[in-house]
Parts: structure tokens; sequence; C-alpha cells
């Protein structure tokens, strides 16, 4: 039986580790070709090991206009245009606002609304018609986190800049969409308390529905539903994939 994505070709942004990677391989699983970007080359040296042809791994910052020409220029060289693409990449840090630097929020918003917006205006030019994106965003855009603001308020933006991509993408038969995960085990996660990482991952689960934060794969799960045609009647959507942490 084909995959779901038999024969496409797909972009993953941050694709190695936690969200980024359950998605590579989940895209890998289901037929896809996937070119993913990262900034640590072992990883993406490690990616290949593991995939072998099934992916092309690309060393950028998607931050600079560069960077994202880097990833562009693999994409054309292949020829075969995008079906799908996750825009993953992502940072955060827990920081209350008497602590926050100019710096800080050069750096967030940097990598989680400027990357983000340079990487879906370039898959541009090579998205098929009847493709899709998804852009991960986060439970934390409500804002209710304490010393995360800065995080929260990015993800919010990038929520808000995805549903207008929604309207500007919809003539061209591309839809976009977002994934809203809850606390996730990743080390993204688990490095914002440092050596302190298993602690605070246990802690947060103790509130959640389930007892437990989400696996990585279940977020990928719902990543591949948002790319496939099983969704074909969405964008500009908010797909919350969370555990029930909006509900307690």
């Amino acid at each position: 039986m084909a995959g779901a994505l038999q024969g496409k070709t797909a972009l993953v942004s941050g694709g190695t580790s936690g969200i980024g990677l359950a998605v590579v391989q989940r895209f890998v699983a289901e037929g896809a070709h996937v070119f993913v970007t990262g900034r640590r080359q072992e990883a993406l040296d490690a990616l290949r090991s593991e995939l072998g042809d099934a992916v092309t791994p690309i060393r950028a910052d998607a931050t600079e206009p560069e960077g994202i020409a880097t990833v562009y220029r693999a994409v054309a060289e292949r020829g075969d245009g995008l079906d799908a693409v996750h825009v993953n990449a992502g940072i955060g840090e827990f920081k209350p606002l008497a602590q926050v630097t100019a710096e800080d929020i050069d750096r967030t918003f940097g990598t989680n609304v400027r990357a983000t917006t340079l990487t879906v205006q370039g898959a541009l030019p090579f998205l098929h018609e009847g493709s899709a994106i998804v852009v991960t965003g986060s439970s934390s855009a409500s804002g209710t986190e304490p010393a995360f603001g800065l995080y929260g308020a990015s993800k919010a933006a990038v929520a808000t800049l995805t549903r207008t991509w929604a309207a500007e993408l919809a003539p061209r038969g591309i839809r976009i969409n977002t994934v809203v995960p809850g606390p996730t085990e990743t080390p993204g996660l688990k490095g914002l308390a440092g050596e302190d990482g298993d602690a605070l991952v246990a802690k947060i689960a103790s509130r959640l529905p389930f007892g437990r934060v989400l696996a990585p794969e279940e977020v990928a799960s719902a990543v591949l539903f948002l790319v496939s045609d099983q969704s074909s009647g969405m964008t500009g959507s908010e797909l919350a994939v969370d555990g029930g942490s909006t509900i307690v």
C-alpha cells in the first residue's frame, strides 16, 4: 500500500531533533523525499546515515537570506518542486520581563518569526498547486506562562501570519495551517531547565490531563494529516495537539 506522500517532495526546517526529526522520519516512511535543514552538521550527517538517499540534508541559517538561498538552490537543482513544507525551526527560553534584553528579542523573533517568514517566502516559486505548508506554533501563544512571554508572543505572531498567508495563497490552490503542540518531550523542552530537564518534564506532566507530555511522533502524525489530502478542506486553521493542556 502506497504511503500518503508517495513520490512527493517535502522540506522540513529544523528537522534534526525533536518534532522536526519525527516529522522527517514520518514523511520518509510515507514515501516522500525530504529536504532537511539544520545548523549542526553532525546531526545532519546522522540523519543521512539513518535515512540515506530519502533525505537531502542542508546546513543553513534560516534567519539569513543567504541561508534561505542555500536551501532553495538545492530544491531547484533536484528539479521536482515541493509538495509539502513543514516550518519547524524555533527557539525559546524562560526569562522574566525584568531580565529581557534587546538581544533576547532579536534572537527569539529572528528565529521564530523572521526565519519562518523567509522560509515560506522562499518556497513560493517551488510549490505545486495542491501543496500544503504547516508551521509549528505553540500552546504558549496564549501568553499565560510566566517568564515565557517572548516565545509566546513570537508564536502568536506566527499564527497571525499563517492566517494571512492562507488568504494570499488560496488562489494558487496552496494550503497553510498551524500545528499547535502542547508540552512535548524534546531536547528543546528539556534544555529550558539545563541539567534539570527531566525534572521539568515531570513537573509539567503532573499538571496535564493524561499525566504525561506528548511524544514528538504524536505531533508528527498531525503534521502528516495537515500536508496530506486528508485535510484538503483546511487552510488558515490551528490544529491543537496539546494533550489537553488547554483544558486545565
